[in-house]
């Protein structure tokens, strides 16, 4: 049977496949519909198979919010230039838009969300036939409030989504939010929405940090007592070269490298008498993190004026009560 080119961009249309790869198909299927499409379906997921392990860490990232929902949407590939891609970008917007309909509880349930016959995984799947290429529908979340405002940064690689409290809450402001936390990446609302095992692990860091800052210190100290410049023995490679340079002798490199030793041992002996001055700069490095990466506490990013967020929602009467954030950048 003759594939016709009518019978060919009706496929297309379908299957969002390449034409040739629906001419094939048509002709393997001698141009019954149903037997092409699931030809093209089977060529997706063999390619699908053959390139499971591989990396996919380029896509498309989505946002959109209405009426007092929001949500985003991921699909990764293998290469940017099938990011950029019409069909591909034109397949997440399709998976955003049956999300914000459907409004699935998780990436599970939207994974298998049905469309024109096909579970959305299938979808990603065909186009991974189409494309060659590695896909994964990798990322849903959503936020359901009074009112809720979305953000895409250009280049589609990263979205947020932020709820407020009051659905007459200012929209400049709330989509302020939202580009505050697409450009500062915080971690939680306040301080208190920060997990405590994410603040027991954020002190250890500090307590970790601030103890070897005493034993450096300690051992600066003991060099430049020796009338040794510490810059010239930090290191093993700084001491060989500044031996070479003539700034040391052998003398005073071999001096540093012990004073270094027994300087370290008697500092690090000693931190149990500090005890109380580490936990109090530990505790003071822990606020410092919970200020920077908790969205109240956060420099407003379009304040001249140094304002926190907190400050420019007291100033608006705008309560914010939520947000998600997904990027493919590496940060």
């Amino acid at each position: 049977m003759a594939v016709t080119l009518a019978d060919i961009k009706k496929l297309r249309d379908i299957t969002g496949a390449g034409m040739m790869d629906v001419k094939k198909a048509l002709e393997e299927a001698n141009g019954d519909f149903e037997i092409a499409k699931d030809l093209l379906r089977k060529r997706g997921q063999a390619i699908a198979a053959k390139r499971s392990d591989r990396e996919a860490s380029e896509g498309c990232v989505l946002a959109k919010a209405e009426n007092g929902f929001g949500a985003i949407v991921a699909v990764k590939c293998e290469t940017d230039f099938v990011a950029k891609n019409a069909d591909f970008v034109a397949l997440v917007k399709l998976i955003l838009d049956v999300a914000m309909d459907r409004k699935p509880a998780d990436l599970e349930a939207l994974r298998n969300e049905v469309l024109d016959g096909r579970t959305l995984a299938d979808w990603v799947t065909e186009r991974s036939g189409v494309t060659g290429e590695k896909m994964e529908l990798s990322d849903y979340v959503f936020l359901a409030a009074p009112k809720v405002d979305a953000y895409n940064h250009m280049g589609n690689k990263l979205a947020t989504i932020v709820a407020a409290a009051d659905p007459d809450a200012d929209q400049e402001t709330v989509h302020g939010i939202s580009m505050q936390v697409a450009a500062m990446a915080p971690i939680a609302l306040d301080a208190d929405h920060v997990a405590e095992e994410v603040k027991n692990h954020e002190l250890q860091v500090a307590i970790d940090k601030t103890k070897q800052d005493e034993i450096n210190k300690a051992v600066e100290n003991a060099i430049r007592k020796a009338g040794i410049n510490p810059a010239h023995v930090d290191s093993d490679d700084h001491i060989e070269s500044n031996m070479a340079k003539g700034w040391i002798t052998p003398e005073q490199a071999q001096q540093a490298r012990e004073i270094k030793v027994a300087a370290a041992a008697e500092a690090e002996a000693n931190l149990e008498k500090q005890a109380k001055k580490i936990e109090m700069i530990a505790q003071g490095r822990l606020q410092k993190f919970l200020k920077e990466s908790t969205l109240v506490e956060q420099i407003y990013v379009m304040s001249d004026s140094k304002e926190t967020v907190k400050d420019i929602l007291k100033k608006k009467n705008v309560v914010i009560s939520d947000f998600r954030r997904v990027t493919l950048n590496v940060e």
